[in-house]
């Protein structure tokens, strides 16, 4: 049986959104952020699937990982990755389930959109950089708009959503540039 995918095979299957809060820590800033990245598209007229790490074992390549790649992350064809920013990289939970996952299936051939998240003033750069690279070598398309939203939690100011207009002008520029990429 031949389980590999051709770059025909992803072109012709329509584009399946999933969007990556790519930390594991109970309430943070970037899964706020990542659900109103959700709520955004919705009103697009796009639905899309959520991922949080939070309470997930992605060391290991268990039957939850397994589960989570057959449903949600093979039939994806475009991935929208909201990383906050961790000694200045990305999460290692993030880079534990890429790892863990059956590459070739999962990420080949796809696209990528990247947001970085942090309470300083860089908005995660370093990061959404380095996880650039992992991405490439996955084989990835990563969308060239990547946007570094910082003091995000002067932005939320303890709420849900952020509500700054220039912020918001911004994702929704980044959102419809990825809609057509």
């Amino acid at each position: 049986m031949n389980n590999s995918f051709t770059v025909a095979d992803i072109k012709m299957q329509p584009d399946v959104y999933t969007i990556i809060s790519g930390t594991n820590r109970p309430g943070s800033n970037t899964i706020k952020v990542a659900k109103q990245y959700l709520r955004l598209l919705e009103k697009k007229g796009i639905s899309a699937r959520f991922i949080s790490l939070e309470g997930m074992d992605v060391n290991n390549r268990n039957e939850e990982l397994k589960r989570l790649e057959k449903e949600v992350l093979i039939p994806s064809r475009k991935f929208i990755f909201v990383t906050p920013e961790y000694n200045g990289s990305f999460p290692g939970v993030l880079k534990a389930m890429i790892d863990n996952t059956d590459i070739e299936k999962v990420w080949w051939g796809k696209k990528a959109l990247l947001t970085g998240v942090s309470t300083g003033r860089a908005g995660n750069l370093r990061g959404m950089e380095h996880l650039t690279g992992v991405l490439h070598y996955l084989k990835m398309n990563v969308h060239h708009n990547k946007l570094p939203i910082s003091v995000v939690n002067k932005l939320l100011n303890g709420e849900k959503d952020i509500a700054d207009e220039a912020t918001l002008k911004m994702i929704d520029e980044q959102l419809e540039d990825f809609i057509r990429f």
